[in-house]
């Protein structure tokens, strides 16, 4: 039986975490009621979730369950072009935003958001200062013109070629009912056809390919069949090692690289959107934890390829070895962490997202057999030779990059609206005035749903027709344009755009005049999943060698 002291102690005990609870939730409150009260950045007017407006809550939880673009887009739906998601940021759909938002001259900054992908260093990537963008810009935008960029369709080729070799590998056991692989991997023969999942296929031919093109060598994820690529055990080590000089000390194990790159996206997201004070707590959640995780373990696979490349001078002409030769307008070269950051990023930049389209893309076509026979007929009128597919030939089919636009429409790799901070003196829109500090962003995936840009039928827009691109007036193809923005726009839009474009022209056509597609399953839908980039889940396939070749 307790004493009377005890019971007092507990009485007291009990009071103080009561109003230690108390006190707390009315902290609470008041840091996400006052800020509202205030209403520092004028956008109390703006319709919006009810959480949005006090906390950025609700950004985190549309982010986490891999739906905010779709979330988002409903919310415009629903409430108009202007639309309120965090207590400081305004998402604009109408496609007149685009410059304002996003365009050259305007001030505007990156958040941050942006923070949250930055590991090594600051890349061209993720940088948010605007003269060291600049500065790297400057740097590496010739690597990237597009006359530059046709000096690496040889690389390309010889990639595309093991893809494909490795595809009439599986066909033909296929045809004597064979099967193989294992988990997303698996194969298996029937009626004629190999039936499989294409998607981590392109993942491979995309890693390889920007391996090899950053790295001076490819991963081997095509040759191998398999998502594997070397890292660094311990990061500060191999960082200290790459300063000495000494890359022959640096420890390695091998990552799943692709599997890793979706767990550093759907990590940096959510975690992204959080106020920067949160994010050391809610980091503690496993969910978060292990895509910290995901994150070291690409700046290790970087700083390996890195460290191996640099260890073996050589006259290759990759991107690494262009990085390592430029310089600024100072005359300063990048010094070895600043490359290594660099190369992580275009790693990051030039890998999922075009494996992601092309797969997507290749699903879209697939769909629909009357655009895949209408496609392949413009093919079969300019290549007359099976194996990876010369730029040149088919760079300027109408057709074909008909069929790549309107998948790039339907599936933006890079769904949400990419945020900006307004600049000092604020910013007007449409009779609309943004303080300081406003976060303002124009949603892709609503942009490309805009029935005044891409159709009067509401449900037309969510439809995939290539046609669209070719029966469109000159004014219509023109807010078209204006409204397409799969690498965004402005001085911070994608600088890898053309390398993106020809491997999606070169493996698209290629694959497609050896093969017919089907689906494995008729009504097949596309499923995916978001992070910061959007990701099919799979694009399960039969295919069989078409009867002409």
């Amino acid at each position: 039986m307790s004493s009377p002291a005890n019971l007092v102690s507990r009485m007291f005990h009990d009071m103080s975490l009561q109003s230690l609870a108390i006190a707390g939730s009315a902290i609470f409150v008041l840091v996400h009621l006052v800020p509202w009260l205030v209403d520092k950045y004028n956008l109390r007017p703006y319709p919006g979730p009810l959480l949005a407006q006090f906390s950025d809550v609700w950004m985190g939880w549309a982010a986490l369950r891999g739906r905010r673009s779709q979330l988002v887009h409903e919310l415009h739906q629903k409430y108009g072009s202007f639309v309120r998601i965090a207590p400081n940021h305004l998402s604009i759909s109408t496609p007149d935003a685009l410059s304002l938002v996003y365009g050259h001259g305007t001030g505007t900054v990156k958040p941050d958001f942006y923070n949250a992908f930055v590991t090594i260093q600051p890349s061209l990537v993720s940088s948010r200062d605007r003269a060291e963008h600049t500065r790297k810009r400057k740097i590496v935008s010739h690597i990237f013109s597009a006359k530059s960029v046709v000096e690496f369709e040889p690389e390309l080729h010889k990639f595309v070629e093991i893809l494909l070799k490795q595809w009439e590998t599986m066909y033909q056991n296929a045809l004597k009912g064979m099967q193989g692989g294992e988990g997303e991997n698996e194969w298996k023969g029937k009626d004629g056809r190999l039936w499989f999942n294409c998607l981590p296929w392109f993942n491979y031919l995309a890693f390889d390919f920007i391996g090899d093109l950053s790295f001076g060598e490819p991963f081997g994820m095509l040759a191998a069949g398999k998502d594997t690529a070397p890292a660094a055990k311990d990061i500060d080590s191999a960082m200290k090692s790459i300063e000495r000089g000494d890359t022959s000390s640096i420890e390695t194990i091998e990552i799943p690289a692709v599997e890793i790159l979706n767990g550093r996206a759907r990590y940096g997201h959510p975690i992204g959107v959080l106020p920067k004070h949160w994010r050391p707590i809610v980091g503690l959640h496993p969910t978060y934890s292990k895509g910290s995780e995901d994150v070291g373990a690409m700046a290790g696979m970087a700083i390996v390829s890195v460290a191996k490349r640099l260890a073996k001078p050589s006259e290759r002409n990759d991107l690494l070895n262009k990085l390592s030769g430029a310089k600024d307008e100072h005359g300063q070269s990048m010094g070895r962490e600043e490359i290594t950051a660099e190369a992580l990023g275009l790693l990051v930049a030039g890998s999922d997202t075009t494996s992601h389209s092309i797969a997507a893309i290749v699903y879209y076509i697939t769909r629909d057999l009357q655009v895949q026979r209408k496609l392949q007929e413009e093919l079969d009128a300019h290549i007359s030779d099976t194996g990876p597919v010369s730029y040149d030939l088919v760079k300027n089919l109408p057709y074909l990059h008909a069929c790549i636009n309107e998948g790039l429409r339907l599936f933006s790799t890079v769904p949400i609206g990419l945020p900006r901070s307004v600049p000092e003196g604020g910013m007007t829109f449409m009779g609309h005035f943004f303080p300081e500090g406003t976060i303002l962003s124009v949603p892709s995936y609503t942009t490309h749903r805009d029935p005044t840009v891409w159709g009067g039928d509401p449900g037309d827009v969510e439809f995939y027709r290539p046609e669209r691109w070719l029966e469109a007036d000159k004014e219509t193809l023109g807010m078209m344009n204006k409204a397409f923005i799969p690498f965004s726009v402005g001085p911070r839009a994608c600088i890898g755009r053309n390398i993106a474009m020809l491997e999606m022209v070169v493996a698209i056509a290629s694959v497609m005049y050896e093969y017919d597609f089907v689906l494995e399953k008729e009504d097949q839908e596309l499923q995916f999943k978001e992070g910061f980039i959007k990701r099919p889940l799979d694009v399960r396939v039969g295919i069989k060698r078409r009867e002409h070749l």
